[in-house]
């Protein structure tokens, strides 16, 4: 890996694990705070399974999972040297919000969840900004599998 690689790494889950922690600390639990009327709320919830609260109860296995793809995704970065900068900036994204959900896991048991998005009317399920950053990797890789000619 490279040390901008590394560094964008350490970016993504301090800034995760400090706005979790700075909502915790600011925002009590069930609190909603308006940003943008009818579209925008910060909500501090807590999450003990996968996405959207499924699988609650398998924290244990979201730890191993999320433990395993980060230790497969830096192997994979450091073998790899002809991915392009789009690909392992993908990859890092992914890995960084695996470990920020991971490291909530351990520490509290639950993820610490925020983001809440009303679109067109619907309450979309609260998320992060681990998750964020996973589907954003996710995104630029499928992206990059659809437009890649080679």
């Amino acid at each position: 890996m490279k040390i901008r690689e590394i560094v964008l790494l350490i970016l993504t889950i301090a800034l995760d694990q400090f706005s979790k922690y700075y909502v915790a600390s600011k925002v009590a639990l069930h609190e909603s705070i308006e940003v943008i009327k009818d579209f925008f709320y910060i909500t501090h919830t807590r999450n003990t399974g996968a996405a959207w609260s499924m699988l609650e109860g398998f924290g244990v296995v979201f730890i191993i999972l999320a433990g395993c793809v980060s230790a497969g995704i830096i192997y994979y970065l450091i073998k790899d040297k002809k991915l392009s900068e789009w690909e392992r900036t993908a990859y890092i994204f992914v890995c960084g919000g695996a470990i920020g959900n991971m490291i909530d896991r351990i520490i509290h048991g639950y993820v610490i969840d925020f983001l809440n998005f009303y679109i067109f009317g619907y309450d979309y399920p609260v998320f992060n900004i681990a998750d964020s950053f996973l589907v954003i990797g996710v995104a630029i890789l499928i992206i990059n599998v659809v437009f890649n000619k080679e």
